[in-house]
């Protein structure tokens, strides 16, 4: 098993001018089709349209399936230690779904993010579904964990609902509480305008191999 997870850390010795290229080219790719995903749930055009915007996507799909990945992108890197993770149901450059963008971090230890999520991310009518609440709390409670110096895998995530979480303008924001051996404890939020909506607390533990190269993932730089 963990010989399988390894493989998909890999070194794939681009240059980083070659790392701002495939940015630069696949990064307006996923914008596209980030609102086309929105566009295709609040369209209101007639069954002829539809029709001939499928076309056009069938003819987009045929493009890109000439040379594809067949499997998970994983953890790519080069030699600088740019490091990569494009696939990222969270924060993924080239994952369509990914909610968050920027990632940033304060002096004081705390690790943030400001998004705005439209209605693909609704569950109630109006607001956040709470499976997305809890997506964006383990990626910013993980980041905290990680950038503190402690990453490590999500062994539990404990989520408060306050209130509603509203679609629109938020904040997801965390920070590590305490490490026990293996174990970093962290603690967020994610918050709107008038206060928290969602609390969370979570457990992050490092297997072996990453504790044994805990070092060189601490001095990474955070992903892209």
């Amino acid at each position: 098993m963990t010989d399988s997870i390894l493989e998909l850390y890999v070194n794939d010795g681009l240059s980083d001018e070659e790392v701002d290229q495939q940015r630069d080219t696949y990064g307006p790719l996923t914008e596209d089709v980030r609102e086309l995903i929105q566009l295709a749930l609040q369209t209101r055009v007639d069954a002829d349209d539809v029709a001939r915007a499928r076309e056009h996507l069938a003819a987009a799909r045929e493009i890109l399936e000439r040379d594809r990945e067949d499997g998970p992108y994983g953890t790519r890197f080069n030699d600088s230690g740019r490091f990569r993770n494009w696939g990222n149901a969270a924060i993924g450059l080239r994952n369509a779904i990914a909610p968050i963008g920027d990632i940033h971090e304060n002096d004081d230890g705390r690790v943030w993010t400001d998004i705005h999520l439209g209605p693909v991310y609704e569950g109630p009518a109006g607001h956040v579904h709470g499976g997305v609440s809890a997506l964006l709390l383990d990626q910013i409670l993980g980041d905290a964990a990680r950038i503190s110096g402690y990453p490590g895998m999500t062994g539990t995530l404990t989520i408060r609902y306050r209130k509603r979480t509203p679609l629109g303008a938020l904040r997801v924001e965390a920070k590590l509480d305490r490490v026990e051996g293996r174990k970093a404890f962290v603690v967020g939020h994610i918050a709107d305008s008038e206060g928290v909506c969602v609390e969370a607390e979570g457990i992050f533990i490092a297997p072996v191999w990453m504790v044994q190269q805990r070092d060189s993932f601490a001095e990474t730089p955070r992903p892209e």
